[in-house]
Order: C-alpha cells, then structure tokens, then sequence
C-alpha cells in the first residue's frame, strides 16, 4: 500500500498536500531568520533546505503525536536551516574560543564568590580591561543563533528530534531536562539581561528596537546580549557536565 493510501485511510492529508499547503511557511522562517545570520547566508540557501525538512517533516508526521502539522514542521524546518548554516562553519574559531573563555571566567567568578559575576569581574578574571571585554561580547553576541541549543556537544539538535520514531529515549530525557534547566537559568538573569532576551526572542525585536525600548544604544544592547549568553552558556555547560556525571 502506497503512503498516499495509508495517509487516506488513517484520515490525515497526504505528505504532498502537506507540503504544497505549508510552502510558504518555509520562506517565511527563511526570511525571519536571514535577519539574524550574517550577510554571506542566502536566503534561497535557507529555503532550499527548509521545503527538503518541510518534505521530511510530512512523511513522518502523524496526527497522534499531539501537535498540529505547522507546529511540528516549523521546529523542523527551523532546525535544519539552523543545522544548514552551523555547517558552514561561518564563525572564526576565535569566536568560539572567546565564547569558552567568558563561560570558563563567569563560572570561576561565580563560583568563587556566590554571587553573580558583573562585566568588571569578568574583565578582571580574563585579564583585559573592560573595553576590550566589551568588544569580546560584540563579537562572540553573532553566533546567538547557536548558543542555545549548543553546550559543546556535536550531535543534532534536540528540536529535530520531536516526533521521530527512531530517537532515542534517553536522548530525549535529556532534551526535556535541558529546557527545563534552561527556563530555570534563564529565570535567574539579571533584570535587564533577562530583559532583552525576552524582547528579542519571545517578542522577536531586533537589537535597534530593542535600544528604543529600553533607551540605550544599539551597541549596548548587543553588549547586554552578549553578556546574558555569556552568562547562560556557562550556566548550561555547568548543567551539562553534571547531568552527563549522573548517568
């Protein structure tokens, strides 16, 4: 029996109508998420692997699994345009390296005194003034798009593996805990950094409208972003190197 007459009978539309009903979906999140990625990442690069995860995300949906199409695809799509430019390896290593250092530093500062770790510690604690630290933020603040999802491990991002059959179910304890660890850090920002994270990822404003906000510049509002993931990716590598010690 072909997957057109097994979709018919179970009562659900075919992976085609799926597709041909959801195309604009793709360039939709293509577009949002251009506006977020550097200047070298082409729209219809983005778009050509999106309608590819869109055709996946159909074959294998299933109205049992509890979300609707458009939600499950869209994380699906999401993911591999993420995945996509990740594998262009964009980024200098440098900004990675920065990334580790600021983390490493935030966690000693942290750890050492109990409290939360201001610009000025962390300058201190790297061993460059405050400027220089700033201009590190700046930086390392354009791989926002991967430090999330991201805790130094290379394996495929937790979103695209919702609604697989095949995923593995430790992998998938994993991923609810990691959401949940990070609602908690997230929760625990200081309020202006916390702030502007909801602004630009609940709210989806950019770094100028974020400024207009809150009265500051642009640059100090991608300095204050920075500095929240800053923050975050240590607090999620801590988090990582423990849940991995438990299992």
């Amino acid at each position: 029996m072909s997957a057109t007459s097994t979709y018919a009978l179970a009562g659900a539309k075919s992976p085609e109508t799926l597709v041909e009903q959801h195309a604009a979906l793709v360039k939709r999140i293509a577009v949002h998420l251009l506006g977020r990625l550097p200047r070298s990442v082409e729209l219809d690069d983005l778009v050509q692997v999106g309608l590819i995860a869109l055709l996946e995300a159909a074959k294998h949906y299933s109205p049992t699994k509890g979300a609707n199409f458009e939600t499950y695809a869209s994380i699906r799509v999401r993911g591999a345009m993420l995945d996509e430019v990740r594998s262009t390896d964009w980024a200098p290593r440098s900004v990675y390296r920065k990334q580790r250092q600021m983390s490493a530093a935030i966690r000693n500062v942290e750890n050492r005194t109990g409290e939360r770790a201001t610009p000025p510690d962390i300058a201190d604690e790297l061993g460059v003034s405050l400027d220089e630290y700033f201009n590190m933020l700046a930086t390392t603040s354009s791989a926002r798009m991967f430090s999330l999802d991201h805790t130094g491990q290379e394996s495929e991002p937790a979103a695209n593996r919702i609604g697989d059959q095949h995923s593995d179910p430790v992998k998938e304890i994993e991923s609810e805990e990691f959401r949940g660890e990070m609602a908690r850090a997230i929760s625990t920002l200081p309020e202006r950094e916390a702030l502007v994270m909801a602004l630009y990822y609940d709210e989806e404003l950019n770094l100028k409208e974020i400024g207009e906000v809150l009265g500051v510049s642009e640059s100090r509002v991608c300095q204050i972003h920075g500095q929240a993931l800053a923050r975050l990716r240590a607090r999620m590598q801590e988090w990582a190197e423990t849940f991995r010690g438990k299992r």
